[in-house]
């Protein structure tokens, strides 16, 4: 069952995955913020993803303001009262939401419940708070999500896989991604460094410097960098890259304002076949069957 509530160029749109289970997508286009408001009961688990721009949840009538900036997300769960979506987005945002009742959680961790800190006996019962960063490949799935361009009898059937896959990128912990565990990424400043060689690899992803070159611009020895950004991106430098581009240019794809060559010289393939290539290694269809799809 979906319902969608269209504002201008903002909207609002829920899906309902399974019975009790929801995504509520949050789309703001506008050039003002937007209220959207939704109540919840005490029995549901919240996850929000901002994947563009940033948010507020208001709770309490006002009297708490809870907020949420790009690349990162809030779990909030409060088995003692419900807490309603009183959401403001920001201008030109995006957010993804998604509702699931805590017994269904459980059953989906019913062996592995100390693993889920809130899932332990002495937790149960008590209220939950956390806040994230998205990584590389929960960005995906969200982008996948909010951009579907699937005939309606199939969207049930996507939206729930894609809702499993993100609930389990959202829990997942690599061996190798514990901070704790790595005194390097304890000081600020190296952390800050990594950030940084992410956003030079994203501004300049048609011509990406060389890890040499990186490495020097931040100012980290070559090791440290491939090290860091693993830590904290769960994914090297360049293969991070590769999906970035890859999903800028099925982003630009969708828009329809964009032949395939212009799409590959934005991201970075001055040859088109370099680019279809890579293309399909991402999503395992070219761009044209891609573009053919979208206006089936």
């Amino acid at each position: 069952m979906d319902f969608q509530k269209n504002v201008a160029q903002s909207f609002y749109e829920e899906t309902t995955i399974e019975a009790g289970f929801f995504i509520l997508k949050f789309n703001n286009e506008t050039s003002e913020n937007q209220t959207f408001k939704r109540e919840v009961s005490a029995n549901f688990i919240q996850f929000h993803f901002c994947i563009k721009g940033a948010a507020s949840f208001i709770f309490n009538e006002g009297s708490y303001t809870l907020p949420i900036s790009e690349e990162n997300s809030l779990l909030l769960y409060n088995p003692q009262r419900d807490l309603p979506i009183n959401l403001i987005l920001n201008k030109n945002s995006w957010l993804l939401s998604v509702l699931l009742p805590i017994n269904k959680f459980h059953s989906l961790f019913s062996t592995e419940a100390n693993y889920i800190t809130f899932l332990s006996e002495e937790n149960k019962d008590r209220k939950y708070y956390k806040d994230a960063h998205i990584s590389p490949s929960m960005a995906i799935v969200l982008n996948q999500l909010m951009n579907y361009n699937l005939h309606p009898t199939i969207k049930p059937l996507y939206f729930k896989g894609k809702a499993y896959e993100l609930i389990s990128l959202y829990f997942n912990r690599p061996a190798d991604a514990d901070i704790e565990q790595c005194p390097f990424l304890a000081d600020e400043d190296n952390v800050s460094k990594i950030k940084k060689a992410k956003q030079i690899m994203i501004s300049r992803m048609a011509e990406p410097p060389t890890l040499k070159e990186l490495a020097d611009e931040i100012n980290l020895p070559i090791n440290r960098l491939k090290e860091g950004f693993k830590q904290i991106y769960g994914d090297s430098v360049f293969s991070f890259l590769f999906d970035y581009k890859m999903e800028v240019a099925r982003q630009l794809l969708a828009t329809g304002s964009h032949n395939v060559n212009e799409v590959g010289l934005k991201v970075g393939y001055s040859t088109a076949s370099h680019f279809i290539a890579a293309f399909k290694k991402k999503f395992g269809t070219t761009p044209k069957k891609f573009l053919m799809g979208l206006n089936v």
